[in-house]
């Protein structure tokens, strides 16, 4: 066993004979203390390792089984595919197939998909023969699939090391807040919150795993906000990890006086632009947000702002095991964690692994991103706008759930919005507009824009399963209203 697993190993043991009778997991319906944890992943780890299986797929939502699972795969060697609840089954079956799985653990609503993919029953387990060798890289811990910008998802092979040396990173980086609850919001199978749930690990403290139904969460898009509202009352979280759209309903609750930010000691956000207003709303009802970055490919997180060392509007400084530097052009490097490969191509090899985003640091070493490099487009005026940042000031002001902006080599930038009410009014969506142009420079400015027939969707091949626009797909659908001069 290695150094950072060996650790993780010797962290539970030590938990449990510290205290044995404090909650590590509370779920639907199960809970389970530090000494039942313990046993619980030894037991598992045992099962799994009589089975002789090849490659292991966890096939979950959110739960303490989910988790006594995951780290008895994580402590067994066996490379692990954790796979969201939001892929469709065609997208299941691709990883699946290029994984070459050949054991499974799947909830019993997955039962007749996990049939349809060719398993079959063999007591706890799901199991298939196994038609080829995937190419796995030696020593990976963990296949975790990321949806990209087309329909087949790509496989991310992580070392247990890498991941496990970036969740005592963010241990080390929220100790000073001490937050001894946390609630898991995103899908496990989200290497962010996966990680999440081994950091709390690390310190100790109790995790909340509700399913993704019982917090209100449907698919990528879909949230019940008075059943997450209540989820995270009743687990009395003192720490969460959520994306933007998250802490936007979560801002506007407190703001509301639907809940009390005092229960909250740390809230990381990432996996998209945040905009400089709903930081500023979060600071106004002392919200204790921290804005952080990171990818699959570096085991998920590289820069997190943290308490004392927090500058609004950065996405932090570089963790303790990175570097971080700009190439040329402005895309952001990293060095210190990377992926051992993508499944079924070579391995990687490089010192430096290109990111695809455009920042820039100031002074003090803090990160600010502007944009995915192939994203960004040019004005007729030779202005550089990147989308996403446009697009995150426009979404997060409670009324524009979607919106997709354009402006490569015309005079005016063209957005086209779809609203969280389908009965909100063209004059309060151009009022939403205003605003979010009064926090941008005027080439970044939406001048136009036009009002969606329906929303982006996986079903109709405008988002990817993970909420994604998929951009190419966008303006070919919509090219003519993208090129017309439209006036709200």
């Amino acid at each position: 066993m290695r150094r950072e697993l060996t650790a993780l190993h010797a962290e539970l043991q030590n938990h449990r004979n510290l205290r044995p009778s404090t909650y590590a997991l509370i779920g639907d319906s199960s809970r389970f203390d530090y000494q039942q944890l313990w046993e619980g992943v030894e037991l598992r780890r045992a099962l799994l390792e009589a089975q002789r299986g090849q490659v292991f797929a966890l096939v979950m939502d959110n739960s303490p089984e989910a988790v006594l699972w995951d780290l008895a795969a994580l402590f067994s060697g066996l490379p692990c595919v954790t796979l969201p609840p939001f892929f469709t089954q065609a997208q299941r079956v691709h990883c699946f197939d290029q994984s070459q799985v050949d054991i499974a653990i799947a909830d019993e609503a997955m039962a007749a998909d996990m049939q349809r993919a060719g398993f079959y029953r063999d007591g706890a387990f799901w199991r298939r023969t196994q038609s080829a060798d995937p190419g796995i890289p030696a020593g990976t811990a963990k296949i975790t699939y990321t949806s990209g910008t087309t329909g087949t998802p790509k496989g991310v092979c992580l070392s247990a090391e890498a991941l496990l040396r970036v969740a005592r990173e963010l241990e080390h980086a929220s100790r000073p807040a001490a937050p001894e609850r946390y609630l898991a919001v995103l899908p496990m199978a989200v290497l962010l919150e996966n990680l999440g749930i081994y950091a709390a690990l690390l310190a100790g403290a109790s995790i909340t795993v509700f399913s993704q139904k019982q917090l209100g969460i449907h698919g990528a898009t879909s949230v019940e906000w008075r059943r997450l509202l209540c989820a995270l009352v009743t687990s009395g979280a003192q720490s969460v990890i959520l994306v933007p759209q998250l802490l936007l309903g979560l801002v506007t609750a407190i703001e509301r006086k639907q809940l009390s930010a005092e229960q909250f000691r740390f809230v990381a956000v990432g996996g998209a632009r945040v905009s400089a207003d709903l930081l500023q709303r979060a600071a106004q009802v002392d919200l204790p947000v921290y804005q952080g970055y990171g990818l699959s490919e570096c085991a998920s997180v590289v820069c997190l702002n943290r308490p004392g060392h927090d500058r609004p509007g950065s996405v932090g400084r570089p963790l303790r095991h990175v570097t971080v530097r700009l190439a040329d052009d402005g895309e952001v490097l990293v060095s210190g964690s990377a992926l051992l490969g993508y499944l079924g191509e070579r391995p990687f090899s490089g010192d430096w692994l290109p990111t695809g985003d455009i920042g820039r640091f100031d002074a003090e070493g803090y990160l600010y991103l502007q944009g995915r490099k192939k994203h960004q487009f040019i004005t007729s005026f030779g202005r550089n706008v990147n989308p996403d940042w446009v697009e995150a000031e426009l979404t997060q002001r409670g009324t524009i759930a979607q919106a997709f902006v354009h402006g490569e080599g015309m005079r005016q930038n063209m957005a086209l919005l779809w609203p969280l009410d389908p009965d909100c009014s063209d004059e309060t969506l151009a009022a939403t507009v205003a605003q979010a142009n009064a926090h941008l420079p005027d080439y970044a400015q939406v001048h136009a824009w036009q009002r969606l027939p329906e929303p982006f969707t996986p079903d109709n091949g405008l988002l990817t399963s993970n909420g994604r626009l998929r951009r190419e797909a966008i303006l070919s659908r919509y090219r003519d209203a993208l090129l017309e001069p439209i006036t709200p």
